[in-house]
């Protein structure tokens, strides 16, 4: 093993500290070839290997730059898995292949190492050549049992093994030199020697000097992988399943030397409370390192006993039960923390500059900005919004649960119409908006932020399951692409494209646009006229295409967030999130006509009822100024004191001036009319800034 080659050479990867040879100390590990906490007692010596110890105080250092660790993994599907080859764990694997079931054997010293046990149940094991995903019936775990470590002053020397790594190094030829054994009878009080155990001291201060120290207090079970699969179909047998008597409570000396936990830092928190198992740990992060509690909690348990009189129970076991690289940990699994939506591609083939927002990979701007504007004011124009949420509900109490989860009426929105709604918490605060698309009598579609997205259906469910409601939640926002047609001549090409009779302003139906099957949803958040057209994802390039085809000789071009943020800004439209706060109610965000308080109780409602009554602070204002747009976020001034700041800015090119929106003090309810922003003056005005009546949008 590295670690024998270590000895010969003259080398402790730790410095010191009692070795055991069987992977539960944390006394040989070192980093081998950029892989760090690595158990160099289980690892076979290899030439060209690089072994760099880690140092005295603190962790490692992370890999360099652009290294890449490629780890491959392996599915493996049988009826049991046996964890461990000793006596016990043989006679299982035996046992069940006469039975006729299918085995597969894990066994630390072949350099199959299991690491966790996890629901179905699967094992997980590092092996040599990667990572190995298990599937079974039933978990064997037949791993043995540990031996027990000394805890007295000097226990951290060089030169101090256990019975069983004594063996082992006399069988590679290593001489010890002058032995002191030392057992459950005759037990030091503490080790002597500078780096190197030089002699050993009883408690009657009897002095022996020597070269090596050899340990043999006994054996605890080694357990751990049993504990994390409490409660699944998992055994432990031989003597992981027995149980042994504790060691003495320790008096001194390094307890957990993963963490460097000492026996003064136990004491230390035992006297402000903290006197449970689980507590101790957490108030030490004694258990917590590389060993995961191999080799301090019979001595964990044997500190409370000797306090409390009753002996703990061993403290949770969960995976992993080793350190794993990230690249091992994340074998097998291709998952980007960013979402891509079903035209990503296409996109990136049109020259669009991609961004992540919301969770999402979006375009941001495309290479003619100013086509993207124009194309949405005065002609036609397509943008991606299948980041949206998208969601159905069904079911005989579907309208009861949307009355009780909205804010708004839903009960007499009609079959085919759409209605703007808000998401409100417990507190009254706006969480999220959307739109209610009622189908039938019991049917409905929503749609939710782009940001809101992966916590909507665990919100809607949560409370129809807490209500004990009867409904069908689908969440269909990967399963659907969206497109937004928007711009004056969007009625045209969508004609073009077979859509002869679109709905109405806030309607929705079910058609075919260019032989996709879409929901259209007629709304507007540029300010023109618009339609969502919702589809599968996967006809999702095949309906951009067709559009753009289609409306070549109409002007059509795409537009990305960079211009739509200016287009939502110029119609006074808030985003959830950049706009507002976490304590924006309706009323601060001048939204108080989309909640109706005088149906019955929705989530958030009684908050409202109750602040109200409270004189209104702040609110979401609309600003214009001549000159570029500052920054989001500059401050607003008033007889140079702060009161407010910028949350979304832009200069508008159909308005010629800047517009913005901006949380501002109230003095007496009312907003002052002028303010200092960026050295310059900014005027208070009502927004919609652009097209304030709505008649483009309903055109």
């Amino acid at each position: 093993s590295v670690l024998i080659s270590l000895l010969r050479a003259g080398l402790h990867p730790t410095g010191g500290g009692c070795l055991c040879l069987a992977g539960d100390c944390p006394y040989c590990v070192a980093t081998v070839d950029g892989v760090s906490y690595v158990r160099t007692c289980q690892v076979p010596a290899a030439e060209g290997m690089v072994v760099t110890a880690h140092p005295r105080d603190g962790e490692p250092p992370l890999p360099g730059e652009g290294r890449k660790h490629e780890v491959p993994v392996e599915s493996v599907f049988c009826d049991v898995v046996v964890i461990g080859q000793g006596e016990s764990g043989i006679a299982a694997a035996n046992a069940a292949t006469k039975a006729g079931r299918r085995v597969v054997t894990l066994e630390a010293n072949r350099g199959e190492e299991a690491v966790g046990i996890y629901a179905g149940p699967t094992v997980v094991a590092r092996t040599r050549k990667g990572m190995l995903h298990i599937h079974c019936h039933e978990v064997v775990v037949a791993t043995g049992a540990a031996e027990e470590q000394p805890i007295v002053p000097g226990s951290h020397l060089a030169g101090i093994v256990t019975s069983r790594a004594a063996a082992k190094l006399q069988e590679a030829g290593f001489d010890l030199g002058r032995v002191v054994t030392v057992r459950q009878d005759r037990r030091p009080i503490r080790f002597e020697g500078t780096n190197h155990v030089q002699r050993v001291v009883f408690p009657d201060e009897t002095k022996e000097e020597c070269d090596s120290v050899v340990v043999d207090f006994g054996l605890h079970p080694r357990n751990s992988l049993g504990r994390i699969g409490h409660g699944l179909a998992v055994s432990v047998v031989g003597e992981a399943a027995a149980t042994s008597p504790l060691p003495p409570p320790p008096v001194a000396g390094i307890v957990c030397p993963c963490a460097g936990v000492t026996v003064a830092d136990l004491e230390s928190v035992w006297d402000r409370g903290f006197q449970e198992m689980e507590l101790l740990k957490r108030a030490t992060l004694a258990g917590t390192g590389t060993c995961q509690g191999g080799v301090c909690l019979p001595h964990l348990r044997s500190f409370i006993a000797g306090h409390g009189g009753e002996v703990p129970a061993p403290f949770t076991a969960r995976p992993v039960t080793r350190q794993l690289t990230m690249s091992e940990t994340a074998a097998g699994f291709d998952l980007s923390p960013f979402r891509r939506t079903g035209l990503h591609d296409e996109h990136v083939r049109l020259g669009a500059v991609m961004d992540r927002f919301g969770g999402w990979w979006r375009p941001w701007r495309y290479p003619d900005v100013e086509a993207e504007y124009w194309a949405v004011r005065r002609n036609v124009s397509l943008g991606d919004v299948g980041t949206l949420g998208k969601m159905v509900v069904s079911g005989p109490d579907s309208v009861e649960l949307l009355e009780r989860l909205y804010p708004c009426r839903v009960a007499d929105l009609k079959p085919g119409r759409a209605r703007y709604a808000l998401l409100l918490d417990e507190r009254g605060y706006v969480i999220d908006d959307g739109l209610i698309c009622r189908e039938t009598a019991s049917r409905f579609f929503l749609t939710f932020t782009s940001g809101g997205a992966s916590f909507a259906e665990m919100w809607v469910r949560d409370w129809s399951e807490s209500w004990g409601l009867d409904v069908r939640i689908l969440d269909r926002t990967m399963a659907l692409g969206a497109i937004n047609v928007t711009g004056p001549l969007a009625k045209q090409l969508l004609a073009r494209a077979g859509l002869d009779s679109p709905p109405g302003y806030m309607a929705h139906h079910l058609s075919e646009v260019g032989g996709v099957p879409c929901r259209v949803v007629r709304l507007s958040f540029t300010g023109e006229v618009s339609f969502e057209l919702h589809h599968p994802t996967d006809r999702s390039a095949d309906l951009w295409r067709l559009l753009m085809d289609l409306g070549g000789d109409l002007g059509v071009y795409p537009h990305g967030l960079d211009v739509l943020f200016n287009l939502r800004l110029e119609k006074g439209h808030f985003i959830v999130g950049m706009d507002s706060e976490y304590d924006s109610t309706p009323r601060r965000l001048d939204l108080e006509w989309a909640v109706k308080l005088d149906k019955p109780d929705f989530v958030g409602k009684q908050a409202i009822v109750r602040t109200n009554r409270i004189p209104l602070n702040k609110r979401l204002v609309g600003w214009e100024m001549d000159g570029p747009a500052p920054a989001e976020g500059a401050v607003l001034r008033k007889d140079d004191i702060p009161i407010g700041q910028v949350t979304s800015a832009r200069f508008s090119r159909v308005l010629q001036k800047t517009v913005m929106l901006g949380w501002v003090r109230l003095v007496d309810g009312q907003a002052p009319g002028e303010v200092i922003c960026e050295d310059r003056p900014a005027r208070h005005v009502s927004h919609p800034f652009y097209d304030p009546e709505g008649v483009r949008a309903r055109g």
